[in-house]
């Protein structure tokens, strides 16, 4: 009997493999960049802060001292995340899946991975708490402005704004130690590509950046000025912006569409951590069968709060998503 002979009846159309397919999933990075406070029992905890004191009077002979008050304020924090994320199966799901073990086997990871992502994105979201097109000037000197560089038409980094950032930093007292900085993959290779960095004569400190490339994992393999660089897949989008008449510009070469992007300069200098964070419940998984529905339920729910707790810790710098022609 040839195949045409058996076909219909005694071939087997399709042979399912023992495996199950996952997606690669991006690492995550974000969670070192917060300062996780203690559980207070609450939804709010308010934060005193004191400033500086005033500036030394001359003073005169037998007349009396200036007496002046510390400026006192109060920082507010509040849990206002309250997630959750479930899935299911049917009891006839489970008993006609080949599958239906392994899949059910996924459900909390999925669940738990799903947090993380959401957590991620919401620490690269602590941006938008500083004023939208606006220099956000700290002490006189911007800490949120449109990249300087252009790529593809669009606008992108240059290695002049990694220049300023640190400026930034130094004229807010901020430590300069630990300076991490957090950028677009079209933003990674950008400056990978840059001229500047090929002339290793000219830039002797970069050494290597050309032939290894610019990540292993996220970090850079030489930093910039002092900052170690990072790339991430997670970091917010925004829209079009004009800080200080510079406008955030799409207007690829290639006529590729684009968005912006908020790239992150920070301090993680432990006194000088930009974000506060503090978890009311941590992710906690509930499963159940549930008889009327005939369903095994599984849920995982959260509860959490961010916030930009040192602005001078932090500069925002806007660029294109689409700096690299394709």
């Amino acid at each position: 009997m040839d195949t045409a002979s058996v076909q219909d009846h005694l071939v087997k159309a399709i042979v399912y493999s023992d495996e199950l397919k996952q997606i690669f999933e991006d690492q995550l990075m974000a969670r070192p960049f917060v300062r996780w406070l203690p559980d207070w029992g609450g939804d709010v905890i308010q934060i005193p802060s004191i400033g500086q004191g005033a500036a030394p009077d001359d003073y005169v002979e037998d007349t009396p001292v200036q007496y002046t008050d510390l400026d006192t304020g109060a920082f507010q924090f509040v849990i206002n995340q309250y997630l959750s994320t479930g899935n299911y199966i049917t009891e006839k799901a489970r008993q006609n899946s080949y599958y239906g073990d392994m899949l059910e086997s996924m459900f909390v990871p999925k669940q738990a991975r799903a947090m993380e992502e959401r957590l991620e994105a919401d620490i690269f979201a602590l941006q938008s708490q500083q004023t939208a097109a606006d220099l956000n000037s700290i002490n006189g000197i911007p800490h949120r402005w449109v990249g300087k560089g252009t790529s593809n038409g669009a606008t992108s980094l240059s290695i002049e704004d990694f220049s300023h950032a640190k400026y930034s930093m130094r004229m807010a007292n901020v430590p300069l130690s630990n300076l991490v900085c957090v950028v677009d993959p079209s933003v990674a290779v950008v400056i990978e590509t840059d001229s500047n960095l090929r002339d290793v004569s000219f830039n002797p400190m970069w050494e290597g950046i050309i032939t290894s490339g610019m990540t292993s994992g996220f970090r850079f393999i030489r930093n910039i000025y002092g900052w170690d660089v990072y790339e991430s897949n997670f970091l917010a989008k925004t829209g079009a912006e004009t800080i200080n008449s510079r406008a955030l510009d799409f207007a690829a070469t290639d006529s590729s569409a684009g968005t912006g992007v908020a790239n992150m300069f920070m301090s993680m200098a432990p006194e000088a951590v930009p974000f506060v964070g503090a978890w009311r419940q941590p992710p906690k998984v509930d499963s159940e069968f549930n008889k009327d529905f005939q369903r095994t339920e599984y849920v995982t729910t959260a509860r959490y709060g961010l916030a930009l707790y040192r602005p001078e810790s932090l500069v925002t710098v806007l660029s294109a998503t689409n700096t690299v022609a394709v």
